[in-house]
């Protein structure tokens, strides 16, 4: 019998544009892996940078919010699991799916922990700490609750699933911790990357319509880049992104060899030809997946501790710099030193293989689904806080939306 998994996007994925969409697709090719038919349905207007799903067989369908087609759709569907891809979509949809596919596994892709990336954004701007009553916010009231509601959750993070488990004491049997999903880099790949000296530049990459991104842009130029240009007048940092605004082009000025390159059609391309990533991320979540590019493609790079979060335990490591004078002066002996250059590379590659194996992720996913499916009745009744939840929704946002459809009429 075929196996039916539909996804529920927030938006249509964007794997050259984002971590998020590089993680779906990821996420795609395991269910695919296990011979499951798959459908796409988003109620998002597709971008020119979405990935083309009919080309991989997977269907396309688009829906609407807080309208009964969509009930009459997934009923003709029955799916045996379904993907939300963001805590917004499980409110939007997941009653809908729960009264017309009760038997349906549900799971909760969290892609980052959208209340912990408010609470530090919060504090950084009003130079402060993270503390429980930024945590606590009305972002972490939906989020946890849409944890609750879903048979299981995956969690990008050990810090994040940490953070579930201690401080907000979530039950682990509705969490599984899944990083990015990288496949095994042979080591004649790695012979083939460029070497230190055919490589040349810094580079910032990332999504400028994602905060933590813009920041670091601003960051990079306001205070970093400067610190880095007075030992290197001759360096120039390329900052590659989807989505540049006006506001992010204005910042272009080849004279400090500060240039905005704009949304990078080959990742890969650009990162085995350039020699430093730099990514000053002051605030955020989830693991960062430019970090994740540039290991894969033998690339060093110079961060923050926000920004290793997730990766490395130890952020006593050379790389991990919170501190301008810090930051700078590593970014310059990591563009001027192929010793060093090298080590970290090598540290990158075996960090990879080590941490992030694809195999040993994706047979857990596959233990946990079967564990869920044998188990389904009895894996809720021990949640008993998402039934309440579940229950409580079917007053409540059941019939606001109900509500709305009727007014639109």
């Amino acid at each position: 019998m075929t196996k039916t998994l539909l996804v529920i996007g927030f938006v249509w994925p964007e794997p050259r544009s984002s971590a998020a969409g590089s993680r779906m697709m990821q996420l795609i090719s395991f269910f695919q892996s296990q011979s499951y038919q798959i459908t796409f349905a988003s109620t998002c207007a597709k971008s020119d940078n979405a990935f083309d799903l009919s080309s991989i067989g997977v269907a396309k369908v688009a829906i609407e919010l807080n309208h009964s087609s969509f009930d009459d759709f997934i009923l003709k569907l029955k799916p045996d699991i379904v993907l939300f891809d963001r805590f917004m979509t499980e409110e939007q949809f997941g009653w809908r799916v729960s009264e017309q596919c009760p038997n349906a596994i549900k799971i909760l892709d969290t892609e980052d922990l959208h209340f912990l990336r408010r609470a530090r954004q919060q504090a950084f701007k009003t130079h402060s700490q993270v503390t429980n009553s930024k945590l606590f916010n009305d972002t972490a009231k939906r989020e946890v609750a849409s944890i609750y509601r879903c048979d299981l959750s995956l969690i990008i993070s050990t810090a994040e699933m940490k953070l579930l488990a201690t401080t907000f004491n979530i039950d682990e049997a509705l969490l599984l911790y899944l990083p990015f999903l990288i496949d095994a880099i042979s080591e004649e790949q790695i012979k083939r990357l460029p070497n230190f000296k055919a490589r040349q530049h810094f580079i910032s990459i990332g999504n400028f319509l994602h905060e933590p991104n813009y920041n670091a842009l601003l960051y990079l130029k306001e205070t970093l880049w400067k610190a880095i240009r007075k030992r290197l007048p001759q360096a120039e940092l390329h900052n590659y992104g989807a989505y540049a605004s006006q506001k992010v082009n204005q910042l272009h000025n080849e004279k400090e060899g500060f240039l905005i390159k704009g949304f990078a059609d080959d990742v890969d391309d650009v990162m085995t030809h350039s020699k430093v990533l730099l990514a000053p991320i002051r605030f955020g979540a989830g693991l960062k997946g430019k970090l994740f590019d540039a290991m894969r493609n033998g690339m060093p790079f110079v961060s923050t501790s926000i920004g290793v979060e997730g990766i490395v335990e130890n952020s006593d490591q050379d790389f991990v710099c919170d501190e301008v004078d810090n930051f700078a002066d590593y970014a310059v002996e990591l563009y001027q030193n192929e010793s060093i250059w090298k080590e970290q590379q090598t540290f990158g590659f075996e960090l990879l293989k080590a941490q992030f194996s694809k195999s040993i992720f994706e047979n857990q996913l596959i233990e946990r689904l079967i564990d869920i499916s044998k188990n389904l009745k009895a894996h809720r009744e021990q949640n008993f806080i998402g039934q309440l939840l579940q229950h409580h929704s079917m007053q409540s946002t059941k019939f606001m939306s109900k509500w709305i459809e009727e007014k639109n009429k």
